[in-house]
């Protein structure tokens, strides 16, 4: 079966829920890729991250007394585990919305592709099952383009949700341990500590 042979059945809705797809497909490959590449590169540098953002906030806190220096700390661990969540977040909503609406996409232009090579034999008096078995056929590839479509999004979501979970449960345990040091004058083992932790972390 020739591309062209499926093309020449379809009318202008079913071309334009093919582009459709075609442009969530791309969309969701690139924006698969690029979040993964981000998970990776954040997961080898988030400990070392909030080391220095702990680090930051020593020289403003020597005169304080430990209660502050932990209020303190803890809010700036806050602040920066939650840009975490919001920058690993990103795209996946596209991923989500391409998993969920690509197969119903493909699945109404297999019922409009069914509908109008129906009408175009019903008119055209050839009703065999030569003239029916074609175009009909031919119509069901909308079905496969929206679970190839959707397919790829859905591993593509579960991978990088799974490996966003792991970055913010080393967040959090780091946040802990530097919390636990920031109730002492000095805070440079801890930190120490976590600068160590922050080359054993790749995924």
């Amino acid at each position: 079966m020739d591309f062209t042979d499926y093309w020449q059945y379809t009318d202008i809705i079913t071309k334009l829920l093919f582009f459709a797809l075609f442009a969530l497909s791309i969309a969701s490959w690139v924006t698969g890729i690029l979040r993964l590449h981000y998970s990776r590169q954040l997961a080898k540098t988030v400990v070392a991250d909030l080391a220095q953002q702990v680090r930051s906030q020593v020289p403003h806190t020597l005169q304080a007394s430990p209660e502050e220096r932990r209020l303190l700390t803890e809010q700036t661990l806050l602040q920066q585990i939650g840009r975490y969540r919001y920058q690993s977040e990103q795209g996946l909503p596209l991923l989500g919305t391409t998993a969920a609406i690509a197969p119903f996409i493909g699945l109404f232009g297999t019922v409009w592709g069914i509908f109008h090579a129906l009408r175009s034999i019903g008119e055209s008096g050839q009703a065999g099952l030569a003239q029916v078995a074609g175009p009909v056929g031919e119509a069901l590839i909308m079905t496969g383009l929206g679970l190839a479509v959707a397919i790829p999004a859905v591993i593509f979501y579960n991978i990088i949700t799974r490996m966003n979970r792991r970055i913010l449960h080393m967040a959090n345990d780091i946040a802990h341990g530097l919390l636990g040091e920031s109730m002492r004058p000095a805070m440079t083992t801890g930190i120490k500590v976590a600068d160590d932790q922050a080359t054993d972390s790749k995924l």
